[in-house]
């Protein structure tokens, strides 16, 4: 061993680590280019919550699971600045009456003081863990189930208006409504029942507040989402779907039997009781469709230590920081974007009704040229495979999907879209058009020489005007315009260009 000293803390990193009743989570991440990369989750089945008597004792055998998984933990802690870490206890160490005992021993592992948080501190931060990972305008109800409890907040953009913390989660419900491991409708109408008992006190408040989204922030959540999109449905959550899935469970008989496509092996335990209490949320709460967060617990825990990045609009934030990651010339993206904007302002709102569609659009022609930083030839290509794999907190794995396929189509070669959930088939097609008219208009990179465009729009018919002189001058835009008119007429989406009512 070389006789360096210690090494120094870097001040860019910051580690969240959440105690929960079910599992242990470390997080740790970066803060680079205006954005949060994450470089590392750990996370440990600890099931404290399964280890806990009729008195609320913690067993012996579930501390010393904590104990081993926190010496883990406080290995990676070694080189962090004390400032940038928060350590965090939920349900499972609110409840326990031999808490103190185990805190005693894991604050000496650890290193760093385990602050147990009350419910509604633990909604509150969940909540600030949606607001900074996850889109969507308006008010929004969240949904995390965890292990011994779930949270249920009401908020709009950063500020929660009602907050709710519940006395039931997956790893207690399983052991009170499916101990004997059957899976049978009975079972599950027992613990949605259950479920549905403890939500009553709140149906009335948050039926009167409403919200315009619903998003849920969990494992369980997470789980769900995974096995519909492996069995071919889309990332939608709805009551349909869980009822199928509950189906599916139920056609297995026994919880040792459980085989559901997509469902992993390390969540097949706890999934029948996660799955019922969100059925008695669907129900209750008369939830219609819910989306999976982009962060929760651990994600609020490091916002909150990340001054500069608290409260800014989340899908700019992510935006700017791939157009700084990737230099990209931002201008240009931006001339780009307001000119896609501008050519959707002059088509009649039913042409692509849904109110997503507009920012989406905006997205993908600011970061229309990713592809270049890799390569000019298949920059297509290779700008899907980037948006598709990098952490865009704001957006949903839909909302990735389409911005990924409108940056592969961009220029040249016209394919049209299909296969994608974040808006109708017509109206991506729609946006990918646009776009891709957009992106000729600006092709001499200088928004001050952008050309006066009016565009209407009938069904599927195009008809854009343009000045003739601007056209006499511009032999190679006009080229590149009827070039595209021919590619989308050819797809029998007609797009003609008039000079003068003249068609070029």
């Amino acid at each position: 061993m070389s006789g360096h000293g210690h090494p120094t803390s870097t001040p860019s990193l910051y580690a969240a680590i959440d105690l929960g009743s079910n599992s242990f989570h470390m997080l740790v991440v970066r803060q680079v280019a205006g954005s949060v990369q994450t470089l590392a989750k750990i996370k440990r089945k600890v099931r404290l919550a399964a280890g806990m008597d009729n008195q609320q004792q913690l067993s012996d055998e579930a501390m010393q699971r904590g104990w081993d998984c926190l010496a883990l933990f406080a290995e990676r802690l070694q080189d962090f600045n004390a400032d940038n870490i928060r350590v965090v206890a939920t349900a499972a160490l609110r409840r326990a009456s031999n808490a103190d005992a185990f805190l005693a021993k894991a604050n000496t592992l650890l290193g760093h003081p385990i602050e147990i948080i009350s419910g509604e501190e633990e909604a509150r931060t969940i909540y600030q863990g949606v607001a900074h990972t996850s889109g969507g305008a308006g008010k929004r109800l969240v949904v995390d189930i965890g292990g011994a409890s779930t949270e249920l907040i009401i908020g709009e953009q950063f500020e929660p208006t009602v907050l709710q913390s519940l006395n039931m989660g997956c790893v207690t419900f399983l052991e009170d409504y499916f101990a004997d491991r059957v899976l049978n409708q009975s079972a599950f109408d027992t613990a949605i029942a259950g479920a549905k008992a403890e939500l009553a006190p709140l149906i009335e408040q948050y039926g009167a507040l409403g919200w315009d989204c619903c998003v849920g922030a969990s494992g369980t959540v997470q789980a769900l989402q995974e096995i519909m999109v492996t069995q071919g449905m889309d990332e939608v959550i709805t009551l349909e779907k869980l009822h199928r899935l509950r189906d599916q469970a139920i056609a297995c008989g026994q919880m040792d039997a459980l085989d559901i496509e997509g469902l992993t092996l390390e969540r097949a335990l706890v999934f029948p009781s996660g799955l019922s209490i969100l059925i008695a949320i669907f129900e209750c709460l008369e939830v219609t469709r819910m989306t999976l967060a982009g962060g929760a617990l651990r994600e609020g825990l490091v916002y909150e230590m990340m001054t500069a990045m608290r409260h800014s609009d989340i899908r700019a934030r992510t935006i700017a920081s791939i157009q700084s990651r990737y230099q990209l010339d931002e201008a240009h993206g931006i001339n780009v974007a307001d000119t896609a904007l501008e050519l959707l302002s002059q088509c009649p709102t039913s042409w692509v009704p849904e109110s997503e569609a507009k920012s989406l659009l905006h997205a993908a022609a600011c970061v229309h040229e990713i592809g270049l930083s890799i390569g000019f030839k298949q920059d297509g290509d290779h700008a899907a495979y980037l948006i598709t794999h990098l952490d865009l907190p704001g957006f949903t794995r839909a909302q990735k999907q389409l911005v990924a396929t409108l940056l592969r189509y961009y220029r040249e070669q016209l394919v049209l879209i299909d296969g994608q959930h974040a808006l109708s088939t017509t109206s991506a097609n729609r946006l990918l058009r646009l776009l891709r008219i957009a992106v000729i208009l600006c092709h001499r990179r200088d928004s001050r020489v952008r050309p006066m465009i009016a565009l209407t729009a009938e069904e599927d018919a195009l008809t854009l005007h343009l000045d003739t002189t601007l056209l006499e001058a511009s032999p190679l835009l006009r080229a590149e315009l009827e070039q595209e008119a021919l590619r989308q007429s050819s797809l029998g989406l007609p797009l003609v260009v008039l000079t003068d009512e003249r068609r070029v």
